[in-house]
Formats: structure tokens, C-alpha cells, sequence
């Protein structure tokens, strides 16, 4: 496994951290996502997927926590706030009733390289991903999920690639995975969802 760190979770437990306007938005996409079958988990329990919206301007932002995947539907005690995080260390500082997902450095490249992303998506669709991976910006095979490498080689796919016109990434280390983003929620996973109406 190329350039694997392990995650470095620094979390502060609390309540729930997310606003009402940020969990309406966040968790009606949530929703649509996890009853499409793009959020959810594998017969060996293992949950994929997770959802994240910047925090006015900032680097912060709001995500799905940790092993969230496989619940039908989320209150706000499931998400988290990202405060800070260090791509060079593995390493997220989080508070929230749940610690963040080690993904959450993927979502962070995405908001350091572009910043008018304001959201990101994270799915899995095995059919989608075997149709466009490698015709769409797609990361290097050997950069596993939530490691210091992937999130490097995000930055490589924003200097190299048409990632910010396209606005999708395949996760070639990740099977199925995908990732969207936009200015807004909506954006994102309409991004999505044009490709899979084209499917």
C-alpha cells in the first residue's frame, strides 16, 4: 500500500455540531444517495460513502462521521466538524459526537485545490466506475482510500487534468468509489446524476 499513513484522529467528543440549515441540505442528499444504494455498506459490513459541505469560506467542514454508511437515516448527531487537518500527517482535528471518517482527507484536498467547492460527494457505483474510469479524471491505482498519497495525488489531477470542469473524480485504488463536488450540494450530486442518467 503506496505512501499509507495511518489516519490520525484528533477528536474532541461533543453534541451535535451541525446547523439546522447545513443538516437539512447535507441530509436530504444523504438521503436520495443512500436510497439509490450509493451510500451504504457490503454484506461484510464494511460502509462506504459519506457526504461533506464547507463551513463559510473556511477549510472547516461538516461530514458524515465515521461508519455511518450502513444507517438508513442520519440525525445530527452523525456528522462531524473537520477544524483543521494536515494532509502531510494523516492527521484531522474533529469535533462532534462521532469521530470523523478517515476519508475526510480526501474531501479536504478537494476544498484546499478548489475553493469554490463547497461540497463533496463520495459514492460507490461499481457500474458507473467501470464505464468511466480512466476516461474521466481518475486518480493513480496504487493510491489507496484515506491515505496521504490519494490526497496528494488529488492536487496532481487539479494541476494535470480537466477535474475542475468535469468535476468528478474516479478513485482507481477504491473500487467503485467515485467522488463529485460543486459550488453547492446541489451542484455535486447533479454532477452525479447526469452521469448516471447517461448510464
Amino acid at each position: 500500500m503506496q505512501g499509507f499513513v495511518k489516519f490520525n484522529c484528533h477528536w474532541s467528543q461533543s453534541g451535535p455540531v451541525i446547523s439546522d440549515e447545513q443538516f437539512e441540505i447535507i441530509n436530504n442528499w444523504r438521503d436520495i444517495l443512500f436510497n439509490m444504494d450509493l451510500i451504504g455498506a457490503y454484506e461484510n459490513g464494511v460502509a462506504f460513502g459519506n457526504i461533506s459541505m464547507r463551513i463559510n469560506g473556511t477549510n472547516q467542514f461538516v461530514i458524515t462521521g465515521s461508519a455511518t454508511g450502513e444507517i438508513p437515516e442520519l440525525e445530527p448527531g452523525h456528522y462531524v466538524k473537520v477544524n483543521s487537518f494536515n494532509i502531510d500527517d494523516n492527521a484531522v482535528q474533529c469535533v462532534g459526537p462521532l469521530k470523523a471518517s478517515s476519508e475526510s482527507l480526501t474531501h479536504a484536498a478537494i476544498y484546499m485545490a478548489d475553493p469554490g467547492a463547497n461540497a463533496v460527494i463520495h459514492v460507490h457505483c461499481i457500474d458507473l466506475w467501470n464505464e468511466l474510469i480512466h476516461k474521466l479524471p481518475t486518480t493513480n491505482p496504487s493510491m489507496d482510500y484515506g491515505t496521504i498519497a490519494l490526497a496528494k495525488d488529488i492536487f496532481r489531477l487539479f494541476k494535470e487534468s480537466d477535474v475542475i470542469e468535469k468535476r468528478i473524480i474516479m478513485m482507481a485504488g477504491d473500487r467503485a468509489g467515485i467522488l463529485t463536488f460543486g459550488h453547492d450540494m446541489d451542484e455535486a450530486a447533479n454532477v452525479l446524476l447526469s452521469y448516471l442518467r447517461k448510464e
